[in-house]
């Protein structure tokens, strides 16, 4: 397994943060607001925040036209599903129920990297997979019922997780010559137009002025979703293999569940305290360097 590098913790460490806790900071941002719209304001208003870091950092804004194909297929399998996906099942579920849903990703990419592209993993690749996958099922453990009544939302949240662990795989593989800022903020931008398009489509009777809850919210993802942990996480994933991006990042939906609590009164149990002991081991199996492992440059 790849041993993080200092400037990969540096980008991992905040990002880990800013997205745990932005499970329960949408859950009430579309409390009493739609959540399509929701989506697509805080991507709209995210675009000039990267626009602006681009500019800073002179990154070229351009992608040669033979690429537009590829980083369309890219944007639809890392953001399309994902973000409408998610969105619509976090108003159904709990905040730290859903980010544990949408973490089931790691699994998935798993089982595509082995069944699609003839990934091996080793011994505690696998390992870290089992452990990750226990821990979602502990975490589940009280929802079950709850969830029998909205199958539906379950399975959007679970598309969603698939489809996005299919995008990591293709983003590691991915041959684009432009920047991750570049790819990043095109694909921002994409998404912002489909999310409008849907919001549009089934929600516009629902149109409104956002409330202080939603606009805090909304500018929450602008600012820290869209104008940095989304461009982090695609600098891990094109960096890393498949399975150590994906599984370096499990702490997220274990912020999710104990933010959730805190912040909006979601009950938590012993499955719980349970599951980070296991997402630990699942982060230690794919991080930990192998004795005797030469560290990595940078």
């Amino acid at each position: 397994m790849q041993k993080l590098t200092p400037r990969q913790w540096a980008l991992l460490v905040p990002l880990t943060l800013i997205w745990g806790l932005n499970w329960p900071v949408m859950k009430l941002g579309i409390a009493d607001f739609p959540p399509l719209s929701f989506r697509a304001m805080s991507l709209w208003l995210g675009v000039p925040v990267l626009a602006a870091i681009l500019l800073a950092g002179r990154v070229s804004f351009r992608v040669p036209r033979q690429h537009w194909g590829e980083l369309l297929w890219l944007s639809a399998t890392n953001m399309f599903v994902w973000h409408a996906c998610m969105i619509l099942a976090l108003k159904h579920l709990s905040s730290g129920r859903a980010a544990i849903l949408g973490y089931t990703m790691p699994i998935f990419s798993a089982l595509i990297g082995a069944l699609l592209y003839g990934t091996r993993l080793s011994a505690r690749g696998w390992l870290g997979v089992g452990a990750a996958a226990l821990g979602v099922g502990l975490l589940l453990w009280h929802e079950i019922a709850g969830m029998a009544g909205r199958p539906g939302y379950l399975a959007l949240a679970l598309v969603a997780a698939a489809v996005w662990a299919l995008g990591t795989q293709l983003l590691r593989r991915s041959q684009l010559p432009v920047p991750t800022l570049t790819v990043t903020f095109w694909m921002i931008a994409l998404t912002a137009v489909v999310m409008t398009l849907l919001s549009a489509l089934l929600e516009r009777d629902q149109w409104q002025v956002p409330d202080a809850a939603a606009w805090s919210a909304i500018l929450y993802n602008a600012v820290l979703i869209f104008g940095f942990a989304q461009a982090a996480w695609f600098a891990l994933a094109r960096g890393l293999p498949p399975i150590a991006s994906t599984l370096s990042v499990m702490l997220i939906p274990v912020l999710g569940v104990f933010s959730g609590a805190l912040w909006l009164g979601e009950v938590l149990h012993w499955q719980d305290w349970a599951s980070v002991l296991l997402m630990m081991v699942a982060i230690a199996a794919v991080l930990a360097p192998a004795r005797g492992a030469p560290a990595p440059a940078g």
